[in-house]
């Protein structure tokens, strides 16, 4: 009878990764840095409300040196010009990003965009585990430090 062969689990980011490949690159996307590392690259305010939708690149001529793509970005309604207006700094912003002039121009859509949902910020913890943590810690001095390490064990003792 033959031994079982131990069980190898793949992360499933890694099962994943060349899904997500195959689907950005149908986008004209290289690699999928650009849209989620987007709002390092184009700063919190711009990411706010504009994405990257796609990259458009040009057909290449034979003997001709390949232009640069063109951005397709999704932007809220109101902001269309704001993003607009600042179309040199994200070229800049991007462009630096890949290390060569890789994007020429932006074309905008307006729409709304995919929001992710905002991680909830807990709630704090009830001041009777604080003021029950606190009495465990006399031996701390520092006042300001023995209230933030009794929130932080009633918290703990929450979850």
């Amino acid at each position: 009878m033959s031994k079982p062969r131990p069980i190898s689990a793949k992360p499933l980011s890694v099962m994943m990764g060349d899904v997500l490949t195959a689907a950005y690159a149908k986008q004209g996307f290289a690699s999928r840095e650009l849209v989620t590392r987007w709002s390092e690259i184009a700063g919190a305010q711009i990411a706010a409300h504009a994405e990257p939708l796609k990259i458009q690149w040009p057909r290449p001529v034979d003997g001709q040196p390949q232009d640069p793509a063109t951005l397709v970005l999704r932007v809220e309604g109101p902001m269309a010009l704001e993003i607009q207006h600042s179309s040199d700094v994200i070229l800049e912003r991007v462009n630096r990003f890949f290390g060569w002039h890789a994007i020429g121009r932006l074309a905008l859509r307006q729409g709304p965009l995919s929001r992710r949902p905002k991680p909830k910020r807990p709630s704090p913890p009830d001041p009777g585990m604080v003021a029950q943590v606190a009495e465990t810690l006399s031996a701390v001095e520092d006042d300001a430090l023995r209230d933030a390490l009794a929130r932080l064990g009633a918290s703990i003792k929450r979850n």
